[in-house]
């Protein structure tokens, strides 16, 4: 059987995450030393002394989520946990994907920095503040919900789209798109017998087509940017595969800036192709979380804090 270290997205983000993990070890500060160095400001004292509202800027929430998860595999790697040997995959929820990137080798901590700063910037500006929206629809299955938003599109005005954007566990779908449309397919799902359908709270309509600006920016940006061959295969968002080629990694990230998570069918690959075991490394425990409502056959764990290191390597 095999193991999978697996990297949140953006939501997982809070106040104070990281800060006491910084402190009781130095190669976690050190990480997020060098993250403020790459960034040329200290988002550190955003993480554990700012404002909620700022954190959650996709400017800041996703280069900080990257940072914790690193800092927390850097304590594991002194303590002997190395990616190389300790699983056989890795995979992260939309920008977790950079993080599963960097600790694979493919990008340093400082590129992954000022890509993420620049991913969340662009996905910002791609889209005015309004326009957009996403909701999550809970208790239907991904083709009725890919359904609701092809009927979404069909019935809205002025060319308003929606789209099924992340695919994350059986029951819990993420759309995304135009405001109406997204309005219009929170009504449809009800209809459906959803148990719940409501809009989330974010500040765009992340991975769908009016991201498209984003993924320009971020292709020029890869365009630039030297990935190497990691040393463990990366379970691609895109694609539900693995993939260890550079030109491949870079191509699958502009792709994914558009492209729909899908999420529950990567970790249906896994455990098809004998994985059983996921390590989630960073803050919360939403992927761990779904993991059991995506396949019986996966046990999951987080490990986000210095507490949760002793224990995981203590047992």
């Amino acid at each position: 059987m095999a193991t999978a270290f697996i990297f949140p997205g953006q939501g997982s983000q809070s106040i104070g995450m990281g800060c006491a993990l910084a402190q009781a070890h130095p190669e976690a500060q050190a990480i997020f030393d060098r993250v403020d160095e790459a960034l040329g400001e200290k988002l550190s004292t955003i993480m554990w002394e700012g404002e909620a509202d700022t954190l959650t800027l996709t400017q800041n929430a996703q280069p900080a989520l990257m940072a914790v998860s690193m800092a927390v595999l850097a304590v594991l790697e002194k303590e002997g946990v190395s990616i190389k040997e300790s699983c056989a995959y890795v995979a992260g929820h939309s920008l977790g994907e950079y993080t599963a990137l960097t600790a694979a080798g493919a990008l340093s901590l400082e590129e992954a920095a000022r890509l993420l700063r620049l991913r969340g910037q662009a996905m910002q500006a791609a889209v005015p503040v309004g326009v957009g929206a996403m909701a999550a629809l809970l208790g239907l299955d991904f083709a009725t919900v890919d359904d609701i938003a092809t009927a979404a599109t069909a019935a809205t005005k002025d060319d308003e789209i929606c789209e099924a954007a992340n695919d994350n566990a059986d029951g819990q779908v993420v759309i995304s798109g135009h405001a109406g449309a997204v309005a219009r397919a929170i009504d449809l799902a009800k209809a459906a017998g959803a148990k719940r359908a409501m809009t989330l709270p974010v500040s765009a309509p992340f991975h769908c087509r009016l991201m498209q600006p984003a993924a320009d920016a971020m292709a020029d940006a890869l365009s630039q940017t030297t990935i190497a061959t990691p040393c463990v295969p990366v379970i691609a968002n895109v694609l539900a595969q693995p993939v260890s080629d550079g030109d491949q990694i870079s191509a699958l990230l502009v792709a994914q800036v558009t492209g729909r998570v899908r999420w529950r069918e990567s970790m249906l690959w896994f455990a098809d192709n004998g994985g059983d075991n996921l390590l989630e490394i960073g803050a919360g425990k939403v992927l761990s979380g779904m993991a059991k409502r995506i396949d019986k056959r996966l046990s999951a764990r987080a490990i986000g804090t210095a507490e949760d290191i002793t224990d995981y390597i203590g047992g």
